[in-house]
């Protein structure tokens, strides 16, 4: 399982591991969880790529509108079977 560190708005990192990943609409979106062990139940975010091109890092935030949270984790929801998605 990918491991990826963010920062929050005050610089500390929080670590997440990536679940799935896919581009919508010309956006790459994260499923991420903040448990390594995938057999355990936990709360997992679905994270967006706000990056430029330009940009030499990316920039993800966490999806927060309902409508783009419903559709997107409908998704991974289709790309994860295996997967139950609450929301």
């Amino acid at each position: 399982m990918e491991k990826i560190t963010c920062l929050t708005d005050n610089n500390e990192p929080v670590v997440f591991f990536v679940l799935e990943q896919t581009r919508i609409n010309g956006k790459n979106y994260l499923l991420v969880t903040d448990v390594e062990d995938e057999n355990v139940d936990a709360d997992a975010y679905i994270l967006k790529d706000e990056s430029q091109d330009s940009d030499s890092e990316a920039s993800y935030v966490i999806v927060d509108d309902d409508d783009e949270l419903e559709y997107v984790s409908q998704i991974f929801a289709e790309l994860l079977d295996d997967v139950d998605i609450e929301k």
